[in-house]
């Protein structure tokens, strides 16, 4: 009985392989920019001409693309399929802010149950930077650095996950968190035990992920975000009381 031949993978093909399983994983960032095509070859150890081929294929797949000027990028348009004028509508609507700190309990939670069981030392390194940042802009009163610090935060928590559907969807609506997130943080932090509050929960999650406890950090996560909600709830409440109050005068 004759056996059909093996075919051993082209070399180009392998490249291709790993450059898309870069920009899957994130290591390779949308909009980012390609080392030149000699250092690329060196750090794959590979030759020229199987590199330029392999680049010229994720080229045509619409995953890289050259520039004026020089240079080779990661697609940046493959972030606008996941941002479109329809988050630019929630992003501008009140209400939608508490369907997104619904999205943020589901995302967030399951993020940190597995950044707790996945996360490796770089990963929590990550975490515990983005989180001492954090309470440095608290430090210096600076509640614009604030905001983007706890944002890269819970980015952090996310990448910590390993899971690439989780990393492109957070990444992709950005904008949306951050704008929730500061929403939250002006809101809220006017009432210095709520902002206490917050930062406790805050505290409980980062040390269950680097304590690599998966059930508890997913609770911590969904303690704060509860908590935060039910608080936005009731100073709306009280909000509209005032003003049926101040009507009757």
């Amino acid at each position: 009985m004759a056996y059909a031949k093996i075919k051993q993978p082209k070399l180009a093909d392998m490249i291709e392989c790993r450059i898309e399983s870069m920009i899957l994983e994130g290591t390779l960032e949308l909009g980012e920019k390609l080392p030149p095509e000699r250092e690329l070859a060196i750090q794959f150890d590979v030759s020229r001409p199987s590199l330029r081929e392999a680049i010229q294929r994720l080229e045509s797949k619409g995953l890289l693309t050259r520039r004026q000027g020089g240079g080779t990028y990661v697609n940046d348009e493959l972030r606008a399929q996941l941002t479109d004028p329809f988050f630019e509508l929630l992003n501008t609507h009140p209400e939608s802010q508490y369907d997104l700190l619904e999205f943020r309990y589901a995302l967030e939670g399951i993020s940190a149950y597995y950044a707790a069981l996945r996360g490796n030392a770089k990963d929590f390194r990550m975490i515990k930077e983005s989180f001492d940042a954090i309470e440095e802009a608290q430090q210096a009163n600076n509640i614009e650095q604030e905001i983007q610090n706890v944002a890269l935060f819970y980015l952090s928590v996310i990448e910590a996950s390993h899971n690439v559907v989780f990393l492109h969807l957070a990444r992709g609506i950005k904008p949306l968190l951050e704008k929730n997130i500061s929403d939250n943080v002006q809101l809220l932090y006017s009432y210095p035990e709520v902002a206490k509050k917050i930062h406790q929960h805050r505290v409980q999650l980062l040390d269950a992920i680097l304590c690599k406890e998966p059930k508890k950090a997913q609770e911590a996560s969904a303690k704060n975000l509860i908590y935060i909600e039910e608080t936005r709830l009731v100073m709306l409440r009280e909000e509209s009381v005032f003003k049926r109050e101040l009507g009757r005068f």
